[in-house]
C-alpha cells in the first residue's frame, strides 16, 4: 500500500501515520522529521533548510524530492510506504508522480486531514518534544504530557520554534497558500484523494482512517 497523508500542521498525521504504518508493516517517512535531523547533524542540506523552517516557511521543492527519493530507493519501501508531509505543493506531487514513474509503481490513495484552524492553533501550542528521544506529547491533553520531562527517557520537553505562537500562524498561512491546491490537483485522479474529518479521540480517527483507505 503507497499512500499520501495531507493535512495542515497539527492534524495528526504524524501520529496515524505511524500506528498505520506499523499495523501494515510499510515504512512512514515524514519529511520534516528527515530535515529537522539533517539540521541537528549540520549537514549541508540541513544547513540549507534551517533557515526556511525557522520561518516556518516551505523547503525548496529540489531539497526535499532529494531527501524522497533517497528514502524510497531502499529496500524496505518495496512492500509499500506512507508519505507524511509530502507533496506539499503541486509541483511536488508531479515530482513524486515522476519518481514512481520510474519505480513502475503508483499511489493507491491521498488522505486529507480536514481540522477546523482554532483546533489546529490549540493543538500545536501546546505540543512538546523531548529533546533526548524526540517522542512528541501535548500538555493541552493527559497527565503524562503535562510534565516537564519524558515519560519515556527523562529527557527535558521543549516547544520546538516552529511551534511558537507566532511561526504557527505563519505556517498555517503557508499552507494555505501553497498546499491546499494539492487538494484541487488529487481530485482529477478519480478516486484517489479521500477527505477525513481529523477530530474526536486518537481511536476515533484512527478506525476513520481504515474505513477511508478500505483497510478490514
Amino acid at each position: 500500500m503507497n499512500l499520501v497523508l495531507l493535512g495542515p500542521p497539527g492534524a495528526g498525521k504524524g501520529t496515524q501515520g505511524d500506528r498505520l504504518a506499523g499495523e501494515c508493516r510499510v515504512p512512514k517517512y515524514a519529511t520534516g522529521d528527515i530535515l529537522r535531523e539533517a539540521v541537528r547533524e549540520g549537514t549541508e542540506l540541513g544547513r540549507e533548510a534551517k533557515g526556511y523552517m525557522e520561518r516556518g516557511e516551505l523547503v525548496p521543492d529540489e531539497l526535499v524530492l532529494a531527501l524522497v527519493r533517497e528514502a524510497l530507493a531502499g529496500s524496505e519501501a518495496e512492500g509499500g510506504f506512507i508519505l507524511d508531509g509530502f507533496p506539499r505543493t503541486v509541483a511536488q506531487a508531479e515530482g513524486l508522480r515522476r519518481l514512481l514513474e520510474e519505480r513502475g509503481c503508483e499511489l493507491d490513495a491521498v488522505v486529507y486531514f480536514d481540522v477546523p484552524e482554532a483546533e489546529l492553533l490549540r493543538r500545536l501550542s501546546g505540543r512538546r518534544v523531548c529533546s533526548g528521544c524526540g517522542a512528541v506529547f501535548n500538555v493541552t491533553s493527559g497527565l503524562e504530557a503535562a510534565a516537564e520531562t519524558c515519560a519515556r527517557c527523562g529527557g527535558e520537553l521543549e516547544t520546538r520554534e516552529d511551534d511558537k505562537p507566532e511561526t504557527v500562524l505563519n505556517r498555517l498561512r503557508v499552507y494555505r497558500e501553497s498546499t491546499m491546491p494539492l487538494l484541487a490537483w488529487y481530485r482529477k485522479d478519480s478516486g484517489l484523494l479521500r477527505e477525513l474529518v481529523a477530530v474526536g479521540s486518537v481511536e476515533e480517527v484512527y478506525e476513520n482512517l481504515r474505513g477511508a483507505i478500505g483497510c478490514s
